[in-house]
């Protein structure tokens, strides 16, 4: 029996239909005005941390577009917040908060003042609770009315993908680490110019081979989002170490340069500001694998994850940092890492919101010397080992602030 899809529309006279868009975000040295189309239901802001924002949800509106900064403003952002509702996010150069909020007399903009405070003053600021805000009660959109609906049945769910089989102790007390190998199947990922060898392929066995280090040291169990040549979607590898409550996710590559110099390792942490402009690049082409002759399989939307990274991660991504930074320290005798090696960027495959997960750039397969490391045993099992010892060191810390 299949389900059933409810169509709601809406025949609104205008008087109560929701239709608001945000016109315009105006940034000035200090203030922030926001106004409106069309009459809005309320609004409410609260502070986020790491990196520094302020959040801005309006009821009985729909986003406009994103705008360059000013002031204290390094840039804006828009999305939907659920049906009928938008979320302004506000990037700032400096720890600030909002003050004297306030709708105009017709209800169709809101002003706040950003008022410059300490770091410790602002973090205390994020971990309480909203402000909210109300138009005046003569000019305040009344919430749509439902004027008739139509059902049409619709076919099953497609059923979930299969989850891989962990290995390990047979202790569910043991933490659990999802080791992804980057692309697959029809997508070879980087090729190197130098000996042909696929991305798709170095990065299997380096999932093999951490997989094996890891079992071997009896002290984690391990599983694999996949173990042959498939192609996975970018949110299904995400997605594997959710259902299995996984307890950190690896994500494993080999980067690509045009310029055949560039060498090393580097280990990126989730942020919607890339640290760099290479760093751009990289998610940026990371990203497509999701683009199949021109349709995007995963149908995310940036805008929305970014709004909704903003509620659920930032503990999640501290701690995805501090694995980063153990990694390259304790891997840095056997593989060779760049200078500046841990690295920020919007990568899809790490918006899991509540699984620690970082992307590991082995090395660079478009280099001579990388290549062949990344191909050989020898450097699968340095690199094998160097994340085994940060997997052992990072779970002994999280027990260890446990028991305190």
């Amino acid at each position: 029996m299949g389900l059933a899809l409810v169509l709601l529309t809406a025949m609104l006279s205008p008087a109560t239909a929701i239709a608001g868009t945000i016109g315009a975000v105006e940034i000035g040295d200090s203030d922030v005005t926001v106004r409106f189309d069309d009459l809005v239901a309320g609004a409410s802001t609260f502070i986020l941390a790491g990196p520094d924002r302020i959040a801005l949800d309006i009821a009985g509106v729909q986003p406009g577009i994103a705008l360059e900064g000013a002031g204290m403003v390094r840039a804006v952002r828009q999305g939907r917040q659920g049906a009928g509702s938008a979320r302004v996010v506000l990037d700032l150069v400096q720890p600030a908060i909002v003050s004297n909020a306030r709708f105009a007399a017709d209800g169709r903009s809101l002003t706040f003042r950003l008022r410059p405070v300490s770091a410790s003053e602002f973090e205390r600021a994020a971990r309480g609770p909203r402000t909210e805000l109300q138009p005046p009660a003569q000019f305040r959109a009344k919430p749509p009315e439902k004027r008739y609906s139509v059902t049409v049945p619709i076919g099953k769910a497609k059923p979930a993908l299969p989850l891989p089989a962990i290995e390990g102790p047979e202790n569910n007390r043991l933490p659990l680490v999802v080791i992804d190998a980057g692309h697959g199947g029809h997508d070879p990922g980087a090729i190197s110019p130098h000996s042909g060898k696929r991305e798709k392929d170095i990065t299997l066995a380096l999932a093999r081979a951490i997989r094996d280090d890891l079992v071997a040291s009896g002290r984690v169990r391990v599983a694999l989002t996949r173990a042959d040549d498939r192609y996975l979607v970018l949110e299904e590898r995400y997605g594997i170490a959710r259902r299995l409550k996984a307890d950190l996710f690896i994500s494993v590559h080999a980067d690509a340069a045009e310029n055949q110099e560039a060498s090393g390792a580097s280990v990126y942490t989730l942020s919607e500001v890339a640290s760099d402009r290479e760093a751009a690049r990289l998610a940026a082409r990371e990203n497509k694998a999701n683009i199949i002759n021109g349709v995007d399989l995963g149908a995310h939307s940036s805008d929305v994850s970014s709004i909704l990274l903003d509620l659920t991660q930032r503990e999640t991504m501290n701690v995805a940092s501090d694995f980063a930074r153990l990694l390259q320290r304790e891997a840095a005798n056997d593989v060779k890492f760049r200078s500046t090696a841990h690295r920020f960027a919007s990568f899809v495959v790490l918006k899991a919101p509540d699984t620690p997960s970082i992307l590991f750039e082995t090395g660079f397969i478009s280099n001579k010397d990388d290549s062949e490391f990344l191909a050989s045993g020898a450097g699968q099992k340095k690199i094998a080992r160097g994340v085994r010892d940060a997997v052992q060191i990072h779970f002994a810390r999280q027990i260890a602030s446990l028991g305190r």
